[in-house]
This record gives structure tokens, C-alpha cells and sequence, in this order.
């Protein structure tokens, strides 16, 4: 079966995704791979149609189910951090905890050998699915689960990003990161949350806050 052209038209086209990658550089993105990821993964086939013309707007976007696909900033900025800056030490498996449309994941997968993703809500585990395939994203596995506990069977990873806000990190998650790992994660509550790079250390974790941000609370249980 021939995959859709995703290359777009009008508010779709590359033209327009060469404007968000101009500003993301302009707002800070320094990280040239994450920038090309940006510019070369459809934004706008992981929103509701009507969304379309919206799609490459510096903006988050609801994606139904109370859940958004979040701002093209925090994920170009969460996907750096968690890369880090040693061309050498690139982390090569990641656990992404709040799969949504599947539009971190994708942008994941461009940049590093295997991506797990879990999401509890059924619904959107099957939109992103069809995404990934329609994509020829392979290197990601998908889970049905409550990410909170993350996805021990294929721990230890070289990096985590979590895409919904705990009030405090799971330890759940810092056991399934590796030494030297990071850990890329928005924590607190809804009115105050702060965007964290966490890596962890022989001698136990070490912090940095990165932004302040707003994210949709990290829910138990599935849907």
C-alpha cells in the first residue's frame, strides 16, 4: 500500500515549516538535527483536520480527550536537552512516557535507534500508531499502559521524556534510567510547573531547571 505525500500545501507546505524551524532557531534551538527533524516531520497530519492551517504555528493544540499536541518550542527544547551535547554519548534507546498524537515520538525516532512510548488512553495509542506506520517509523514501539510505571521489560534506557506533569518525579522512572542517563520531565501542579533535566550520577541525581512550563497532569490508569 503507497504511503500519503506528506509534503503539504498552502499553510501546510515546507514552506511554512521552514518559517516555525526559523523561529525556533531564532528563540533559542541550537541542536541543527532536532531543527531538521522539525522541518522534515508533518506537524499537521497529527492534528484534527480543521487544525491543519494552525499546524506549524509556535502554539500547542488540543488533540481531543482533554490532551494537546504540545508547542513546537517545548519540543524542539526537551528533545535538545535530552540529547545533550556530546556527539559521542548520543543516547540511543528512549522511553517517551505520554505518547498524545505521537508527534514527540516521531520526531524521536528521526534522531535516535529505538523509541518505546506508552499512553493510557486507548484512543490515541491507535491514531499514533497509524501515524508511525503511515510515516515508515519503525523504530517505535508502542504501549497501551500507565506510563507511570514506565516499561520496565526494555529498561535500562539512555534517556526519558516525560510529556505530562507529575507533582514529583516517579522514582519508578529514575529506576529504569540508566547511569548517566536523562531524564527530561515537567513537575508540579497545575498553576506552577517547572520543566527539569535531571541526570543521574554515581553519586545520585543532579537537577536543572530548563523553563517554566504548562503541561496537562500526569493521570494513573488507563483509559
Amino acid at each position: 500500500m503507497k504511503r500519503a505525500d506528506h509534503r503539504g500545501i498552502g499553510m501546510t507546505s515546507m514552506r511554512t515549516r521552514e518559517r516555525l524551524v526559523s523561529r525556533l532557531a531564532d528563540e533559542g534551538i541550537k541542536n541543527q538535527t532536532v531543527l531538521e527533524a522539525i522541518r522534515n516531520t508533518p506537524r499537521h497530519i497529527f492534528v484534527d483536520e480543521a487544525l491543519a492551517s494552525r499546524a506549524y504555528e509556535d502554539t500547542a493544540l488540543p488533540i481531543g480527550h482533554s490532551q494537546t499536541i504540545s508547542q513546537p518550542y517545548i519540543v524542539a527544547r526537551m528533545t535538545e536537552a535530552l540529547l545533550g551535547t556530546d556527539d559521542n554519548n548520543l543516547p540511543k534507546k528512549i522511553l517517551e512516557v505520554g505518547t498524545g498524537s505521537g508527534y514527540q515520538a516521531a520526531i524521536l525516532a528521526r534522531l535516535v535507534e529505538q523509541v518505546y512510548t506508552t499512553e493510557r488512553i486507548r484512543a490515541l495509542v491507535l491514531q499514533a500508531r497509524n501515524r508511525f506506520y503511515d510515516l515508515g517509523l519503525h523504530n517505535i514501539k508502542h504501549q497501551h499502559s500507565d506510563g507511570s510505571w514506565g516499561w520496565p521489560e526494555h529498561a535500562p534506557y539512555d534517556g526519558i521524556l516525560v510529556t505530562a506533569s507529575p507533582k514529583e518525579i516517579p522514582q519508578a522512572l529514575m529506576d529504569q534510567l540508566k547511569m548517566g542517563g536523562r531524564l527530561v520531565i515537567p513537575v508540579g501542579d497545575r498553576d506552577e510547573q517547572q520543566l527539569l533535566l535531571v541526570t543521574r550520577t554515581a553519586g545520585g541525581v543532579e537537577e536543572k531547571i530548563l523553563d517554566r512550563v504548562r503541561f496537562v497532569s500526569l493521570q494513573a490508569g488507563k483509559l
